[in-house]
This record gives structure tokens, sequence and C-alpha cells, in this order.
């Protein structure tokens, strides 16, 4: 019987399904694609081998887990969501005893890129160039300020460009607010996959030419020598492990600053798949115990350019 693979919080998420399927075609030990959801008509559900009306984390525990995926031979999960990413990292040793694989950092990774202020002050402390990051307004150097949620990734609930007042009173509403000086210049994605030894296997870098809600809708890959150079030095201090993207701000003068680390496959990540950062393929030989090559990853000599957009399906019913 072939492997199977569980892709969690499924949603709407089908290029990386579609991704995942390329990876497929090049292990014949696995069979096919679970997808994973708490919404039982979520779109990717149409795109996957099967489909599993997944409880919310919070009330599955992992003994049911290991139950269901013993049952359906699933030899490898694929988080997607940032909130699940820790309840995989807690169980991610347990889950490989019972052979169970999860392209999931450790725990303590995870928590240190999901907190901005502990994101920062580890970064400091290991002399990477970090945007600072405070509870306190008055800590920031003066000029425009950025406030975010402390906790989790992305960009929700951000403000952005705000003078020191309008800060102060955005940060009302927020939870956890951190405080950043706000620094104009060009954003990067930076795309990496992290071997079990915790070796970088590739690099990439992904200029974001138009972002709506956060996420990229025009990417162009682009080459960095030195920019790569960091975030694998940055990657590797850090304990990752799988698929992980860093974003970064380009300043006026050439300066880096790390905004966050989102320790998971992006939505934008599968054109870095595109130009031979195969991480999928990696992450799946792995679980089956194969090591990778020296040569695993053989970058494109020419660069890509990615545009996302919506599109129809029409079915027979």
């Amino acid at each position: 019987m072939k492997y199977q693979v569980l892709v969690s919080s499924l949603s709407r998420k089908v290029p990386l399904v579609r991704t995942l399927k390329k990876a497929l075609e090049k292990l014949p030990q696995y069979g096919g694609i679970i997808g994973g959801d708490t919404n039982p008509n979520c779109i990717g559900r149409y795109f996957v081998d099967a489909f599993w009306d997944m409880p919310a984390l919070s009330t599955l525990s992992i003994e049911a887990l290991v139950d269901f995926c013993h049952r359906k031979n699933v030899k490898a999960i694929i988080p997607t969501r940032d909130g699940e990413l820790a309840y995989y990292a807690t169980y991610r040793s347990y889950l490989s005893e019972q052979g169970i694989h999860v392209m999931v950092s450790s725990e303590v990774a995870v928590e240190s890129c999901f907190d901005k202020l502990r994101f920062f002050q580890a970064l400091s402390q290991m002399g990477y160039p970090a945007i600072p990051t405070a509870e306190t307004l008055t800590s920031i150097p003066s000029g425009m300020v950025v406030v975010k949620e402390r906790f989790g990734a992305g960009s929700r609930s951000i403000g952005l460009d705000l003078k020191p007042a309008e800060a102060k009173e955005y940060a009302c509403n927020l939870k956890s607010p951190v405080f950043q000086p706000f620094i104009s210049g060009m954003e990067m994605s930076v795309d990496l996959y992290l071997s079990q030894q915790g070796k970088a296997v590739g690099c990439v870098v992904r200029k974001r030419e138009v972002v709506v809600n956060g996420e990229s809708q025009i990417t162009v890959t682009v080459r960095h020598p030195e920019l790569e150079a960091l975030c694998i030095r940055l990657a590797e201090a850090l304990g990752l492990y799988g698929h992980v993207m860093f974003q970064v701000m380009i300043d006026s003068k050439g300066h880096f600053h790390v905004i966050e680390c989102n320790p998971r496959f992006g939505g934008a990540s599968g054109l870095s798949v595109a130009v031979g950062l195969d991480s999928f393929t990696w992450f799946l030989r792995e679980a089956l115990g194969k090591a990778l090559p020296g040569n695993a990853f053989q970058r494109s000599s020419a660069e890509k350019r990615q545009i996302r957009y919506a599109a129809d399906w029409i079915l027979d019913v």
C-alpha cells in the first residue's frame, strides 16, 4: 500500500496542492493527498484525492491523530496555517516515533518566530539585522512607526507609517502591541529548505511586486547572493527545519532589515519551487529515511514571475 500525505488546514490552497502533486510524481512510494479542514465545504477538497472533515486541533487528541494517520497510511503531514504550527511542533518527535513525519520546526524555533519581540531579541543577540521591536513606543527611534500584534505572523492588524500619536492610539485596539520604526524600501521574500540535519539545501529570493492583504499577487525571482547567504546563516542559527520564509526589507542604502520568519510554505512559495527549491520532494524523501544528495538544489538559470489570479473550474454534477 502506498503512503498518503495529509495537508491540514487545506482551505483554498489549490496552488500548494498542485505543487505537491508534482512532487508525488517523483516518488512512487506515495499514492495521494488527503486534505484536512474543519470546513467541509472548503474549496480545496475538490483538488485532493480524499478529504477529512478534520476536528479543530483544540479538540483533536494526538492519539486520535495518530490513529487516523495509521488507518489511512499517512506517512507525512504538511501544516499550512500559522495557528497550527505550535500543535504539530509540540508533537513532532512523538509523531516521528509513530512513523509520521511533519514538515515543521521545533517547538522552540516556532515560538521564536511567532513572538516578534523574542524574534528581535534573538537576532540582535546573534548579530543579525532585525528591525528594532519594543513593547513601548518610547523605545523606538524618532520618526514614523509600525504597530502590530506581538504574536503570530503576517500582516494581520498592522498599522503602517504612523505618527507616534497615531501609533499610540492604534495600539489600543490590539491585544499585545509591539512597535517598530517604519523603514521604506524594497521588501523581499526569501524561501529556504532546511534538512533534518539543520542545513540549508537551497535558497531563493523573491521580489514582491504587487501585494494584496499581506500576500504577494505578482512576484518575480531574483538573484541576491548576499541576502541568500544572510538568510541561510540565520535559518541554520535558529534551528529551523523544512520550508521556511523570511521577509526582509532592503532600504535605500542597501542595508537589510529582517522583518519576520514564517516557518511554513508560503502563499507564493510555489514560485521558488518552479526555479528549483523542490521543498516538498525533499521533505517527502527525508520522511522515507532517504538522505538528500549534495546537489539536490539545481536552480533554474532563468528567472520566473508568478501571477496569482482567481479561476473557475466547471464540473459535471
